[in-house]
């Protein structure tokens, strides 16, 4: 078996299973899929497993893989872990980050993640992710960004639809939080991550069923579109 195969394969069903385009809780026809990817199903099951190791399909024995469901109480136990991770890396990167690093990520914050007209909501959440890893990288512990990377991965949907209306707001928190690392006010950088993130916690629950409301139905697309048109109103 060709481990570049698999590791395409693998690429390609991550980015499906990571924006839900096989509905959340349905049953994967290997079958089906393995025709629609031109895979054979050797390769196509090792794919699938490497997923299911990292929390984004489920396998249930004798029944076989399935997208994993859009469970407001799981999706909240990930932002829960979000919030410590982050909390942690805050912190430490206001101790041990160089003044060089702290200036490339202002740098970066201020010429891409604050400008959101002209983008969709998938660009506006890249460059927000990135901000955050960023945040993580200046800590300097790999296995702390390796975990905010998967979970950012198996929230990713709902933070599309989150940030659809909370670009504004995430503007001025990622400002306060930069500015408390540059001041190296851990305890004050830590507060802010904090609220940061719980604001997105109390969210969830009206976030999942808006998601549930876009996944079903056609128009993912102009459901973003027409939420960003209103902020700029």
């Amino acid at each position: 078996m060709s481990e570049g195969r698999v590791e395409a394969l693998y690429v390609k069903l991550k980015a499906m299973a990571v924006d839900f385009r096989i509905r959340p809780g349905e049953r994967i026809n290997e079958v089906v899929l393995a025709r629609e990817l031109d895979a054979s199903r050797t390769p196509l099951r090792e794919a699938l497993n490497r997923l299911v190791a990292e929390r984004l399909i489920d396998f249930q024995p004798g029944r076989g893989f399935f997208c994993r469901p859009l469970d407001p109480e799981r999706i909240y136990d990930l932002y829960e872990m979000r919030q410590i991770i982050e909390e942690a890396a805050v912190g430490l990167a206001t101790e041990r980050a160089s003044d060089d690093a702290i200036r490339t990520l202002k740098d970066d914050l201020y010429r891409d993640g604050l400008a959101y007209q002209g983008r969709t909501v998938r660009e506006v959440t890249a460059f927000d992710e990135a901000f955050h890893i960023g945040i993580a990288e200046l800590a300097g512990n790999a296995e702390l960004v390796r975990q905010l990377r998967n979970i950012n991965e198996r929230i990713r949907f709902i933070r599309w639809i989150d940030m659809a209306s909370k670009v504004r707001q995430t503007k001025g928190e990622h400002r306060a939080i930069m500015d408390a690392i540059e001041a190296r006010a851990a305890d004050r950088a830590v507060e802010v991550m904090r609220s940061h993130i719980r604001k997105r916690m109390d969210q969830i629950v009206a976030s999942v069923k808006e998601g549930f409301s876009n996944i079903y139905m056609p128009g993912e697309q102009e459901f973003f579109e027409r939420a960003f048109e209103a902020m700029e109103d």
